[in-house]
């Protein structure tokens, strides 16, 4: 599988994510429409982007310049095979 280069799919990639997103979220809480349900997604939602921004960014510009990101498979491979030594 190539790469997507096309600057117009890529953003339709990005919003298929956010309405799947959104339309996931939706029916949870119409099948469990209670409070804590919906502070619960949205904590999970949360920790899950920061998690992501840690993993692309955080590591990249701050841990280890050489790293380079290429998704959550690379970074787990990074964490469990790849240490430098200071």
């Amino acid at each position: 599988m190539t790469d997507l280069t096309s600057p117009t799919l890529i953003k339709l990639k990005g919003f298929l994510f956010l309405f799947l997103g959104t339309v996931s979220a939706a029916l949870l809480l119409i099948e469990h429409p209670e409070w804590h349900v919906a502070l619960l997604l949205g904590v999970a939602i949360w920790s899950f982007c920061r998690f992501y921004y840690f993993a692309f960014y955080v590591i990249e510009k701050y841990v280890d310049p050489s790293y380079r990101f290429a998704g959550l498979s690379s970074f787990a491979l990074y964490l469990v095979g790849k240490r430098r030594q200071p």
